[in-house]
């Protein structure tokens, strides 16, 4: 058996080891120590956002899209970058933004290739969704909108876009919060059979895989989110109004194709683009990440993840774990945005 942290190790078999455990709690500046669990009692107290909304969205032509993104704060703040996950959206940080700006921060949340108002700028550009372009595109996008390094923080497809961020384009990322920490998956590792109890928790990547699949979640794009919401935060009760708000982004013309091609993509049923190889070569040695980082966890979530002790070798700098009480699941910025803006602010603190 390999150990968890070798490079050979996917994140498919690191969570086929994934185990959930308790922690402690608080919302303030403090001194940070590694391996601290903290909690969020009152997290899951209200399953309604206090804000549904951000003011006017923005467009701007970055890379090979014209990006939709909200943005909040002063202009000349330092900058924050939140990467939404699937099947969400922005508004999974309806609640983190404003957080952030009212600390001082310039809070940028674009919308992810094919989602909401991100459009392809050619009809003819591949609808891609391997990992490292996702990674790109924000890297564009920061460079369109002029900010030089940012603190990155994500979940879902968002924690595994900023855990690669962080190790292709170091000097960009200022400072890393990860939900579910290391995500960067080799294509190689997902190959290798996992135990049947494992193989269960990954059942739309095999419906994906196949064109019944891609047709059903075409059709069913709706009912499935929604159902993939359920699973994946059992304990948060979200009300129509907020789950509607995330789901209208999925009707960008190129989702389909988005989410079927990075699914396959990851069991290696559809190829890449070579202009990409050198890049996922890099990925798939298991790089280790330098900059401060903070990785977090909802105690109630229903998604397979690892073990904070999986990927804690992972990284090399500055480092913190936080385990977040109170019934939080997969949406964590949407479920308990104090803990995640205040993780936020903390690790900005060791950078």
């Amino acid at each position: 058996m390999k150990h968890p942290d070798s490079p050979g190790l996917s994140r498919r078999r690191l969570l086929a080891m994934a185990s959930v455990s308790a922690g402690g709690a608080l919302f303030s500046q403090r001194p940070l120590f590694a391996g601290r669990d903290v909690d969020a009692p009152v997290a899951n107290a209200t399953a309604n956002p206090k804000n549904t909304s951000f003011a006017p969205l923005k467009q701007i032509d970055a890379g090979l899209l014209n990006v939709g993104y909200a943005e909040a704060g002063p202009a000349n703040g330092p900058a924050v970058v939140l990467l939404q996950g699937w099947p969400y959206d922005i508004h999974s940080y309806v609640d983190v933004a404003p957080l952030l700006a009212s600390a001082g921060y310039r809070v940028i949340v674009p919308y992810l290739r094919g989602y909401g108002t991100s459009r392809f700028l050619s009809s003819q550009t591949f609808r891609n969704g391997q990992q490292s372009v996702v990674a790109l595109d924000i890297i564009a996008l920061m460079d369109a909108l002029k900010i030089d390094k940012a603190i990155l923080a994500g979940f879902d497809w968002g924690g595994r876009t900023a855990d690669i961020m962080a190790v292709l384009w170091p000097e960009r990322c200022k400072a890393l919060v990860s939900v579910s920490g290391y995500l960067i998956p080799s294509q190689a590792a997902n190959r290798a059979p996992l135990p049947p109890k494992a193989e269960l928790q990954w059942w739309y990547q095999f419906y994906f895989a196949t064109e019944r699949g891609r047709d059903g979640y075409d059709k069913y794009r709706h009912d499935f989110a929604k159902l993939i919401w359920q699973i994946a935060s059992p304990k948060w009760n979200f009300d129509d109004a907020t789950f509607e708000r995330s789901a209208a982004s999925f009707n960008n013309p190129d989702h389909v194709d988005i989410v079927i091609h990075n699914y396959r993509w990851r069991l290696s049923f559809a190829s890449g683009e070579a202009k990409y190889d050198d890049l996922e070569r890099k990925l798939a040695e298991g790089p280790t990440i330098a900059a401060p980082t903070i990785t977090m966890e909802g105690d109630a979530n229903g998604a397979i993840h690892a073990p904070s002790t999986a990927y804690r070798d992972k990284f090399s700098g500055k480092y913190e774990y936080r385990l977040i009480t109170g019934g939080v699941g997969h949406n964590l910025p949407q479920e308990a945005p104090q803990a995640f803006a205040q993780a936020v602010i903390d690790v900005d603190s060791l950078s």
